[in-house]
């Protein structure tokens, strides 16, 4: 790599870290290396850049300007070289983000055969129920569940799934069955992340809409969590078929009022860094996008029978 390519490089990646150390580790360099690369890239472009202190490094003002075409430059020299070797010979880092819930029960299953196919890449998944900020994390691709808001970012729907209403069998077997969305004011509902967080939940019968008001004792902002405490016999609550269907289909959650549908989840993937993604992040949307479409097919609530309660 040039001296000015590997200014940009390190740059770009103290400024994504925050931090000299770990910058360096990741690049395989010695931290004073690294201090004096950007020494040296400040004292030629004649600007502060970076402000350090003993706890954390932050971009200025100019800085941030620079960060922002530094990684564009830095996207179109890895584009041009991926192109000149062909999609066979993807390679790099790709940083994504994801949901952990969605993450950890659909996304990562699906990793090995592309992994597989394309050796020379390694993947950095950054999991949080949180909405991070991408663009300081360094993030390549974001998986949101959920309508996007404006954000000036590159995005692509990668597959939708039908929410369901779940419990368990213990707690129906206490509070009985609810046969209508009306009947759910007198159980304790289970608040998660998203749209499961309303105190209204919002439902369509033969094309009508109802919506109603509910109560409950538990919230949290982790899907893992709020599926830990269905399963607990906590509560009823609201998930997405891809959150719930292992339980489903083991019995330890099932669903209730089959007749009333909600509105379905949406599975995007984001691009932080704008509409033309590099060839290896466009390979990995690719692969799950029909990864996805493909578990959908094959496990359509359909395919589950209601449960004899």
């Amino acid at each position: 790599m040039s001296d000015r390519l590997q200014e940009l490089a390190v740059f770009v990646r103290i400024a994504e870290r925050g931090g000299f150390s770990r910058a360096a580790g990741e690049l395989g360099l010695s931290q004073p290396s690294v201090s004096r690369i950007v020494n040296d890239l400040e004292a030629r472009l004649g600007v502060k850049l970076l402000l350090r202190t003993t706890r954390k490094v932050t971009v200025t003002e100019a800085g941030a300007a620079f960060l922002e075409r530094a990684r564009q430059l830095l996207h179109n020299l890895e584009e041009a070289e991926d192109s000149a070797r062909g999609i066979d010979s993807l390679r790099g880092l790709i940083r994504i983000a994801l949901p952990v819930t969605f993450g950890t029960r659909k996304v990562i299953p699906l990793l090995q055969p592309f992994l597989a196919a394309h050796p020379l890449l390694r993947l950095d998944l950054i999991m949080s129920d949180d909405r991070q900020d991408l663009v300081a994390e360094g993030v390549d691709l974001a998986i949101r569940l959920g309508e996007l808001t404006s954000s000036g970012f590159g995005a692509r729907r990668l597959a939708t799934s039908p929410r369901l209403v779940i419990a368990s069998p213990a707690y129906l077997a206490l509070r009985g069955i609810p046969r209508t969305p009306a009947d759910l004011a007198a159980h304790d509902c289970v608040f998660g992340p998203g749209i499961t967080a309303r105190q209204s939940w919002s439902f369509l019968l033969d094309g009508a809409a109802m919506s109603v008001e509910i109560e409950g004792r538990i919230n949290t902002t982790s899907g893992e969590g709020m599926m830990a405490c269905v399963t607990a016999g906590l509560g009823i609550a609201v998930a997405s078929e891809w959150m719930c269907g292992n339980d489903l289909a083991s019995g330890s959650v099932v669903q209730v009022l089959h007749d009333f549908k909600l509105t379905p989840a949406i599975v995007n993937a984001v691009y932080p860094g704008g509409p033309h993604p590099s060839a290896k992040v466009r390979a990995l949307v690719d692969h799950l996008a029909v990864a996805l479409a493909s578990e959908g097919r094959a496990g359509s609530p359909s395919a589950i029978p209601p449960p004899r309660l």
